[in-house]
């Protein structure tokens, strides 16, 4: 049997110098479209709370929704997505977040999650850790309880996994790149 670290590299296809020169692109379409690499990804990020008492999975858009999803559906808790600004349809709150170059905004259902609810947070990649950041502060503004926030991919050399530790938030991931 491959190790998990094996199973989930070799599924993940890497794209040079996108969106721009000198960037390595890690691109889990090609994990997504695998379903042994998709499965074990899933079963990898819900097994350390099976059992417990999970509320709701909030997903980032857009792959945070294909992942979340899956979570949510095998933890039978609720999802929430975490959308870019004007997408949903209903009463929305709303966070500005900072990007590696410049700012946006991304926003959920006010009545999407209920003071004292446990969520976790769902993402494909942790880099810079900005949108992740946002996402925390807007759960938490609802009254979440941030259980932990679990990404698939860590890229430990942009810092963005301290930034969320540096919230109290626990963060989980399953592989590592060096680099961008």
């Amino acid at each position: 049997m491959t190790s998990l670290q094996d199973d989930l590299v070799s599924a993940i296809r890497n794209i040079p110098d996108y969106p721009k020169p000198g960037v390595m692109f890690r691109d889990i379409t090609t994990l997504l479209g695998n379903p042994r690499a998709f499965r074990r990804a899933i079963d990898e990020l819900v097994h350390p709370y099976a059992g417990t008492k999970i509320d709701k999975i909030a997903g980032i858009e857009a792959r945070g929704f294909i992942l979340g999803g899956a979570i949510a559906h095998q933890l039978s808790a609720g999802f929430i997505p975490i959308r870019k600004k004007g997408k949903l349809p209903h009463d929305t709150v709303r966070i500005a977040y900072s990007l590696e170059y410049g700012v946006d905004e991304m926003e959920m259902h006010r009545d999407a999650v209920q003071p004292g609810e446990k969520v976790i947070l769902i993402d494909d990649l942790i880099a810079t850790g900005g949108t992740a950041e946002g996402a925390v502060k807007l759960l938490r503004q609802m009254g979440a309880e941030i259980v932990a926030a679990c990404f698939v991919i860590d890229l430990p050399e942009l810092g963005g996994r301290k930034k969320l530790e540096d919230l109290g938030v626990t963060v989980r991931t399953l592989i590592s790149f060096d680099g961008h």
